[in-house]
């Protein structure tokens, strides 16, 4: 169970950039993809139409538990079916085939149907490190617009490319309009209204 996200080493998570618009966040993502970062994120109040192939993200691995886990499910209750009625205890009830296969569908559907909801919720939730009670952005003051108006993108310290002061400076480039460095831990708080130039 994931309480606590993995933190890059060091005090610094990374740098939290601040965008006016839903417009200008979209355009700064194809500008940080295109600049080849690759451990970053995108935040806003709402679903923007389109940023996950703005921020070149691929498709998601959760579908493929789905279907794993749901024909697992339904081949799995097929077969329950097929034993109990037709080798553990084979009933013949009015000349029917001992291997009767329609009165099998509803289980089995139901079966395939179980367990592709549950691996979906389970693999969503192993996916995004969740549940997690702790993350680094809930230091930022500024970060708690994030469900209200604010759109904001962030850069963890562990990616290759990442230098506070030229990462900084890159984010103010593509049109941030403010822009902090997180810290990792709450002790190593730095005052709400620090910015990074």
């Amino acid at each position: 169970m994931m309480l606590v996200p993995s933190l890059p080493p060091g005090e610094t998570f990374g740098a939290l950039a601040e965008f006016a618009t839903a417009g200008d966040l979209y355009r700064a993502c194809e500008r940080v993809r295109d600049a080849g970062y690759r451990r970053w994120d995108a935040h806003s109040p709402f679903p923007i139409h389109g940023l996950d192939a703005a921020m070149g993200l691929g498709r998601s691995r959760v579908p493929w538990v789905t279907l794993v886990f749901g024909l697992s499910g339904a081949l799995g209750g097929f077969t329950l079916q097929l034993w109990a009625n037709g080798i553990a205890y084979p009933l013949l009830i009015s000349g029917k085939p001992v291997f009767n296969w329609q009165p099998y569908i509803p289980i089995t559907f139901e079966l395939g149907v179980l367990l592709a909801a549950l691996s979906t919720v389970v693999a969503m939730l192993a996916f995004n490190q969740l549940p997690m009670l702790f993350h680094p952005l809930f230091n930022s003051r500024r970060f708690e617009r994030v469900t209200d108006d604010g759109f904001f993108i962030s850069i963890e310290a562990w990616d290759p490319q990442f230098d506070a002061t030229q990462t900084a400076r890159f984010l103010t480039q593509i049109g941030a309009t403010d822009v902090e460095l997180v810290h990792s831990r709450p002790s190593a708080l730095a005052p709400p209204e620090g910015k990074v130039s």
